[in-house]
């Protein structure tokens, strides 16, 4: 079994980006769910937030130790997947007036930029794969 992190179809300066990113990512999220109130509604909004956002870059991470193509995508789908629930939920806390749209609007951002990269990513792979 090969221990080396797979190459992404990104350079290696990008990768390395991306995961510093994606980290960032998960610390802004764990700050916003310390930011919350207390309330109920706010705490179980928080928590799923909490669980999905800091899960992308897990899932980055483990795309690059990927044994495959398959797999490399299978898991950055599952990124997609943990971004998209993350907007979900970010738009919630807004429809429900516990954060204002304006504070959560750089954070509704990044996780836009980041589905965008990753799904350019997922489609270079499997467009390689078939050749």
């Amino acid at each position: 079994m090969n221990d080396e992190p797979r190459k992404s179809p990104r350079s290696d300066k990008t990768a390395s980006d991306l995961r510093e990113r994606t980290r960032d990512y998960a610390i802004r999220i764990v700050r916003l769910y310390s930011a919350l109130p207390k309330s109920n509604p706010a705490q179980v909004l928080g928590k799923q937030i909490l669980r999905s956002g800091t899960s992308v870059g897990a899932h980055h991470r483990e795309a690059h130790r990927a044994k495959s193509d398959a797999d490399f995508v299978s898991k950055i789908e599952g990124a997609l997947q943990e971004l998209d629930e993350t907007a979900y939920w970010l738009e919630l806390l807004s429809a429900v007036g516990v954060v204002s749209i304006r504070r959560l609007k750089p954070l509704v951002d990044e996780t836009e930029e980041l589905i965008s990269i990753f799904v350019a990513s997922t489609k270079k792979v499997k467009a390689r794969t078939k050749r």
